[in-house]
């Protein structure tokens, strides 16, 4: 696809001026602005970009036609603290290092690093940048014509992403190319006005950081930070949860409120049991704001014990009874509890820790024999209000060490009451699976609690038995269930019953399957309403929710949706700026939700809860979750993994949810895991992990060759290993722990057969030391086996002690099995350099170097081989002499070989054939004349739309030529359009102009009955292709 680009004369002169400043060139100041582009939507701060160069440095090569444009690799490093002065010195002194060393091909650049190679991308960069400015010998006209370019619209992309511009009229032309497979149209849309924005910004101080400089324009950044984040509801922000529990207990006393397998309490009987365990705890010394823990399955007594606390002015510190004792223990010491609620079964789960304990169970609730009162505590008295915790619930920390998350009131409420993504009622019943000590529990519990609904308890018992889980939720009359990721996925088919009876389905905690998401939806009979929800615990259970309506045949991600209310999401980058819509940014979480901090780390609270300021609010804080996510265009966000989940792998920086989304498109795989496994200390790898689906046979010979259709090779897993299910937490999350290591079969071998010869079992040997495996085959791949570049160093430097022969790199790369390498080995070599001939025509006729990788490429897919055509169109305006425009081509093909040269095997080996100097050229004419006025199926237009796509995009047969040809049209008498194709083999930008040139020039003299005015080539391109590959 092409998006076109222009900037205008007074932005092109301050970039040139901007340049000037610091000795650069207008090229330089816009390599600056891409490259820091690219940085920012990458989120990289290393980018290597290409630009053409013309690659003609003697003069007798200036009038030549041929593929002699050099690519250059440039590596910047937009660091988002350089100013844009800094940046430009930074460019400039690349630029000119490379372009001292622009003589050197690319494809020697490409051999010499051997990076990863992939059909699916260009080696070493992906995205190019051109400015235009390649000479067209001279001004270019025909006698008694008016002559008009044609935009080619039918053209196939050589790389990612392109920006070529010209100069015109004083400012800049040109179109950002992209892969459609890749890019959307609007993203391109997008980009093109980002760069617009951010070369502003450099023009406008050269100072600033990189970093700093603006991406949107003012009505892009309103959207991202205000029209995304229109939340604002109205709840009673200045309540307590057990408040409005005791509302509903007052409207409904006699209405159920908690059901469990041993029976059940009303609103009013829940509420007296809570009040009788607050006096206790106040009673005992419970303060407002202090802390009271609370270990307890999942029953009557637990909801009992949680409204008590909160009754009495303290905040609950739910703790697992699952939980090793160690991880009790610290949980208790660092939240310093003043009492623990515990049942009497559960006692000796708790460790021995100098806190009071009150066992549940012994505590007279049921009745007022106990002298306890049965009121609600004075709110007032105790001096409770909505800013203070309400619980403190432990989170996984990094370091291995749980970390307490510090809820308040407020937040509650905001969560459960009058918010539109699931609005409960009174006719409701909420089950209650999750752990308490999980923030699932506080959506469950609260959800039906303050909006007057029924609460089913489920036990884990029940939980964990799909068969019976569907039986209660049925006969429970439940109409609103969270699940994990994990258990939906689990449990999608056997709960179609219980799900078919929900208003609510919310799922969350990990990421959503598309295949599972699918059967649900495709169900006659299923929940009215089925959401995904995201949020990490600080920011109070739910961030956002995405409600799934329909799922297209591609989806390979669910998004997480919208913030819900009186929720503000940014998405930003490293430097906190917020990001454009499609770019990967850090999700921050402000609003009403977000925790108070941690429990006893005010550095990590600091580090995490930042001041917001993109919020109104005084003292708005926001929290940064180390979650990866992106703008959709309809304001939805689309969650793109962890930002620990970006692994740095040999020197490259790896996406693990990129791999996995991959991995997840292969035929048969339900889901999939990419974790990095130490093999052996020091050498890491990428180990996938995969689900099949029902009746499939997953092979990681046949996943690897998938996956190396769109990945780098770096990026594909050297192991696979397939599970019956994922292993699950308590919480029913991924237990990434409990995944196992893989095996010798779970890696890419092939068919064995055993080594022959003595250097293929001594190469044997080797391999299987540097890789771990007990058996390699003389068929098996170095790279499939686990290898990578930096064992392959080590296998080279093994081979000189073992076989005392030098070994290059890339012959490693180049025959990776082992019966290759063995060959290898014996016919290692050295190449030298010759110096500049002129070749003998009898020989074979070598290739150039860019020629080779070509002719390669189409080769490995004749069906890409439209991206390297070269494409041109002219309207001429006024009276053609036909015949002077056929002589002139003719005369061009015999004055350059090149246009006459095809493409032959020999022994092996590809090499230029060159045809008769009378091969003239192919001119097939069309005459669109009867087109014209009248009332056709096809226009005019849309004829000469047609047959310009189809000159450009025919195959071209390299091994039969001709590799130029053309199309005249002729619209009328007096207008004709003339459409050229070349394949890029023969041609390149520079030789476009030369065309141009020599057609303007040949045409004038043979429309006057004059001679060829032309001089004679000195050379040809066979010539330098020869001596280039000598060097």
């Amino acid at each position: 696809g092409r998006v076109s680009l222009a900037l205008s004369p007074a932005l092109t002169a301050g970039l040139r001026q901007l340049g000037q400043r610091h000795g650069a060139t207008l090229f330089m100041t816009l390599l600056a602005g891409w490259s820091s582009l690219l940085s920012r939507f990458s989120g990289q701060d290393d980018v290597v970009i290409g630009t053409p160069v013309a690659n003609r440095p003697r003069s007798e090569l200036e009038s030549l036609i041929g593929f002699f444009v050099n690519t250059l690799a440039l590596r910047i490093r937009p660091q988002g603290g350089l100013s844009v002065a800094a940046l430009l010195e930074q460019v400039k002194a690349v630029m000119l290092a490379a372009h001292a060393h622009q003589d050197l091909p690319f494809e020697q650049v490409v051999e010499a690093l051997q990076p990863p190679r992939s059909l699916g991308h260009s080696p070493i960069f992906q995205v190019m940048l051109a400015l235009n400015n390649t000479p067209g010998g001279g001004e270019f006209s025909l006698p008694e014509l008016s002559l008009e370019p044609l935009q080619a619209s039918h053209t196939t992309a050589q790389f990612d992403l392109s920006l070529a511009l010209v100069e015109a009229d004083g400012g800049l032309v040109g179109s950002l190319e992209y892969a459609s497979d890749l890019f959307e149209r609007a993203t391109i849309e997008r980009m093109a006005g980002h760069l617009q924005v951010l070369l502003e910004g450099m023009v406008a101080d050269d100072q600033q950081a990189v970093a700093e400089l603006p991406l949107l324009s003012c009505e892009q950044r309103r959207q991202v930070l205000e029209s995304f984040n229109d939340t604002a509801a109205a709840y009673p922000a200045d309540k307590l949860i057990h408040q409005l529990f005791e509302e509903q207990a007052a409207q409904q006393p006699d209405a159920l409120a908690v059901v469990d397998e041993t029976g059940s309490l009303s609103y009013g009987e829940l509420n007296t049991r809570a009040n009788r365990l607050a006096h206790y705890l106040i009673g005992l010394g419970i303060q407002p704001d202090d802390r009271v823990a609370i270990c307890a399955q999942r029953s009557l007594e637990m909801v009992v014990g949680l409204l008590g606390i909160l009754k009495a002015g303290g905040a609950y510190v739910p703790l697992d009874p699952g939980y090793p004792s160690e991880r009790l223990r610290y949980m208790l010491e660092d939240s310093t509890p003043v009492a623990v609620l515990v049942q009497a079964a559960l006692q000796e789960c708790l460790p021995a820790v100098n806190v009071q304990q009150v066992v549940l169970d012994s505590v007279d609730l049921s009745s007022g024999t106990g002298g306890l009162p049965c009121g609600n505590p004075d709110l007032d008295a105790l001096g409770l209000t909505s800013r203070m915790p309400a619980y403190v619930m432990y989170t996984s920390g990094s370091s291995g060490v749980p970390k307490g998350v510090l809820i308040e009131h407020r937040s509650v409420l905001r969560l459960v009451i009058n918010n539109p993504y699931a609005r409960i009622t009174t006719e409701d019943c909420v089950a209650h699976g999750a752990n308490t000590a999980f923030d699932a529990s506080t959506w469950e519990i609260w959800s039906a609690l303050l909006n007057g609904a029924k609460l089913l308890v489920v036990s884990q018992a029940t939980l964990l038995n799909p068969a019976r889980l569907n039986h209660v939720l049925i006969e429970g009359g439940v109409t609103a269930l969270w699940l994990t990721a994990g258990l939906f996925n689990e449990y999608v088919d056997v709960l179609a019953a219980a799900f078919s009876k929900l208003r609510y389905l919310l799922v969350g905690g990990d990421v959503l399957d598309p295949v599972s998401v699918a059967k649900v939806l495709s169900r006659a009979h299923r929940p009215r309403h089925l959401i995904n929800g995201y949020g990490p615990t600080e920011t109070t259970t739910f961030a956002s929710t995405y409600e799934i309506h329909a799922l297209s045949d591609n989806s390979r991600s669910i998004p997480i949706g919208r913030p819900i209310g009186n929720t503000r999401i940014y998405l930003l980058d490293a430097h906190g700026q917020p990001v454009p819509i499609g770019v990967s940014g850090e999700i921050h979480i402000g609003g009403a939700g977000v925790a108070r901090g941690y429990l006893n780390l005010p550095e990590l609270t600091a580090e995490r809860f930042l001041e917001d300021p993109f919020s109104a609010e005084p003292a708005a804080r926001m929290y940064r979750s180390g979650d990866l996510g992106r703008w959709l265009a309809d304001g939805n966000i689309e969650y793109l993994g962890r930002n620990d989940d970006q692994v740095k792998l040999r020197g490259f920086r790896i996406e693990l949810g990129e791999i996995e989304s991959k991995l997840s498109e292969c035929p048969g795989v339900r889901e999939a895991v990419v974790l990095v496994r130490e093999h052996l200390p020091g050498d890491k790898r990428l180990v996938a992990y995969l689900t099949a689906q029902e009746g499939v046979e997953l092979s990681a010979t046949q996943l690897r060759e998938q996956l190396s259709q769109g990945l780098a090779e770096y990026m594909i897993p050297s192991a696979f290993v397939t599970l019956a299910r994922f292993p699950l937490t308590p919480n029913g999350k991924l237990d990434r722990r409990a995944l196992p290591a893989p095996e010798d079969d779970a890696y890419a071998s092939r068919d064995y057969e055993a080594p022959a010869g003595e250097v293929e079992h001594a190469l044997a040997q080797i391999w299987q030391a540097l890789l771990g495996l007990e058996r390699v085959g003389r068929h098996d791949h170095f790279f499939e086996l686990g290898g990578h570049s930096l064992l392959a160093v080590q296998l080279v430097s093994r081979l000189r002690q073992r076989f005392e022969v030098e070994v290059a790199l890339r012959d490693v790369f180049a025959e990776p099995t082992l019966q290759g390498l063995a060959r290898q080995v014996a016919n290692a070599r050295l190449s030298a350099q010759t110096p500049l001939t002129l070749v003998d025509r009898d020989l074979p006729l070598p290739l150039s170097w860019a020629q080779q990788r070509l002719w390669f490429l189409d080769q490995l897919d004749r069906a890409a081989g439209a991206a390297y055509h070269i494409p041109a169109g002219l309207r001429l305006r006024g009276r053609l002499d036909r015949d002077a425009l056929q002589a002139t081509l003719d005369r061009i093909v015999a004055r350059h070989e090149t246009l006459r040269t095809h493409f032959a095997l020999h022994e092996g080996q590809a090499i230029q054939v060159i045809a008769p100097a009378t091969q003239g050229f192919a001119l097939v004419t069309h005459d669109l004349r009867p087109l014209d006025g009248a009332a056709q199926h096809e226009t005019q237009h849309e004829a000469v739309e047609r047959l310009a796509g189809e000159e450009a995009l025919a195959p071209f047969d390299l091994s039969r030529g001709p590799l130029i040809r053309g199309r005249l049209v002729q619209l009328s008498e007096m207008e004709h359009i003339l459409l050229v194709t070349q394949h890029h083999i023969v041609s390149d930008g520079w030789s476009t102009g030369v065309l141009l040139h020599e057609i303007g020039t040949l045409y004038r003299a043979f429309s006057q009955g004059l001679a060829d005015p032309l001089p004679a080539l000195a050379f040809q391109y066979v010539d330098y292709a020869a001596w280039q590959r000598q060097w």
